[in-house]
């Protein structure tokens, strides 16, 4: 996969902590010649599972990268993946670079980027180039919050049927409770790219300490039918759904939504949009 030149994005706002341990740790060695930076784009965020790795030849000499991984204790390791960048003395490259699941019991330091280099000699390297910035920290306390609430709520879409009328769907959003004695509760639930989601009755809505089930009756129809919309949606049935557990907070959720869902949603965009 080829890598592109370095591209302006920028992530969503912190999101709330696990518990993810904050032990002091000691730094990677810096590598001569070589710096890395975790970012993550817009496009990385539709994709999912991915960041950015940004690499810079702050060195006088030009090198490849044919491989690149995150090598990071708060996340399980991938393979690493091929690449081919080439840079020059002062060039940035960003190199998209899956990530692993969160381990949530260690955290994401001390994080870097396994590089294979190939310098102009020929001659091959692997390498370990210490990965700044804050993305890992922020991943992995999202992965780590999400994992948390899943573990004491099972979400799911149930019962979506064609609405009278054929202009909507009508739906429920399900909580089911895990473990724990808490209050869990709705506090919103967003709209994606192409479609409303409108809750029967005003958020939030709370499964109870003493309860084991919620349902929320829901409502979906299309919120646009621009073309430009329609042809580019990465994602059209992604809806963020806020979970707070206990006194914890807030924590964005996709709503589940399956094949046979998606396949209901996409008929109803069709038909609505021609």
């Amino acid at each position: 996969m080829a890598a592109g030149l370095v591209a302006t994005g920028c992530s969503g706002g912190a999101a709330p902590s696990a518990g993810t341990p904050t032990a002091t740790v000691s730094a990677l060695p810096a590598v001569p010649g070589i710096e890395a930076e975790a970012v993550r784009l817009r496009t990385d965020e539709a994709v999912g599972g991915q960041l950015q790795v940004r690499v810079t030849d702050t060195g006088t000499t030009p090198f490849t990268v044919t491989a690149v991984a995150i090598d990071s204790p708060g996340f399980a390791p991938l393979p690493a993946e091929p690449v081919s960048a080439t840079f020059d003395p002062g060039r940035t490259i960003d190199l998209p670079t899956p990530f692993g699941p969160a381990r949530c019991a260690a955290g994401p330091e001390p994080a870097a980027a396994r590089l294979t280099v190939v310098r102009a000699d020929g001659a091959v390297a692997e390498l370990r180039v210490p990965l700044t910035g804050g993305t890992l920290t922020q991943l992995h306390a999202e992965e780590c919050a999400l994992a948390a609430v899943r573990e004491v709520v099972g979400i799911a879409l149930a019962d979506l049927a064609p609405a009278p009328g054929g202009t909507r769907l009508t739906g429920a959003v399900v909580l089911s409770r895990r473990a724990g004695g808490e209050p869990i509760a709705v506090t919103a639930l967003a709209r994606s790219v192409l479609l409303d989601a409108v809750p029967d009755e005003e958020l939030p809505a709370t499964l109870g300490p003493d309860a084991d089930r919620l349902r929320l009756p829901v409502t979906f129809e299309p919120a646009t039918c621009e073309p430009h919309v329609l042809a580019e949606a990465k994602k059209p049935f992604v809806f963020p759904l806020t979970v707070v557990v206990g006194g914890s907070d807030g924590v964005a959720v996709d709503l589940p939504v399956d094949g046979g869902q998606r396949a209901l949603l996409q008929d109803l965009v069709d038909r609505v949009c021609g």
